[in-house]
């Protein structure tokens, strides 16, 4: 396979064994662009196919891990159908494609984790923050509802009050807080973040590959059974984007300045 063609994210091999991929657009807080979200999506059934690949790590340039997806799709998926549809699909298949890569997958999240980029953080198998790492879902302050991996596995991680907590007024949490409440695996210090992450895929990478795959496959039977969930919220989400909210969203999100959304609601 060949990982070089990418965009926006860097393929290196640390270990013979350990693919890491490094989201590549710092300037832009890794914001994902339509060809990163795509790829995103569709890279974890190469590795998944990749006989030369055992663990996978993922992480961010700079001082983020990613910021979510770029606003101009975010405007398009508004305006446009097809863009609506595509993305829609797309979004199910990422986490659909990541539960079912039968190599494990670590993150190692390094400073803002949000949105579209929260969901490949969190829904790797192994979760690494750094203290001072900042996740935050962000779709209830956008104006949409949090469907895209939310439902499937922050109840299962942290318990539904946290859950409902945090979506709902997306607050942000450090590293800290989120491996206090189990959203994480582990919170380390920055320094020490992608040595930490290494030696955990190195660890992997050597070790016995059916008993890991196996135990990864037997592991994610929970997040299968969320299935529906996981449907409906998805589709509750981009129904958002035909809504009245999602643009006062964007917009304040663009100035940013607090949304001033209208009172009511037809539900």
């Amino acid at each position: 396979m060949n990982y070089d063609t990418l965009p926006h994210i860097l393929a290196d091999r640390p270990h013979p064994r350990v693919l890491r991929l490094t989201l590549n657009r710092p300037d832009q807080l890794n914001a994902l662009t339509p060809d990163m979200h795509r790829a995103l999506t569709d890279v974890w059934r190469e590795i998944d196919a990749d006989p030369s690949v055992s663990v996978v790590i993922v992480t961010g340039a700079g001082r983020g891990f990613s910021a979510g997806g770029d606003l101009d799709l975010v405007g398009r998926m508004m305006e446009d159908f097809e863009t609506r549809i595509r993305v829609w699909k797309e979004a199910r298949d990422m986490v659909y494609n990541m539960i079912g890569c039968s190599k494990p997958i670590i993150s190692a999240i390094n400073g803002p984790a949000v949105g579209a980029g929260l969901v490949v953080a969190l829904m790797a198998d192994i979760t690494i923050a750094g203290h001072s790492a900042k996740l935050i879902d962000g779709h209830t302050k956008l104006g949409v509802a949090a469907g895209d991996h939310a439902p499937i596995i922050w109840p299962l991680l942290c318990g539904m009050a946290k859950a409902k907590y945090y979506l709902m007024t997306c607050e942000p949490l450090d590293g800290i807080e989120a491996e206090r409440i189990g959203l994480v695996s582990l919170a380390v210090p920055d320094d020490v973040l992608q040595a930490r992450a290494l030696e955990t895929a190195v660890r992997l990478a050597e070790g016995p590959q059916s008993a890991l795959r196996w135990t990864k496959h037997s592991m994610n039977l929970w997040l299968q059974q969320a299935r529906p969930i996981f449907e409906a919220a998805v589709a509750m989400e981009f129904l958002g984007f035909t809504g009245p909210e999602l643009p006062e969203g964007v917009q304040a999100l663009r100035e940013r300045r607090k949304p001033s959304f209208v009172p009511g609601s037809p539900i």
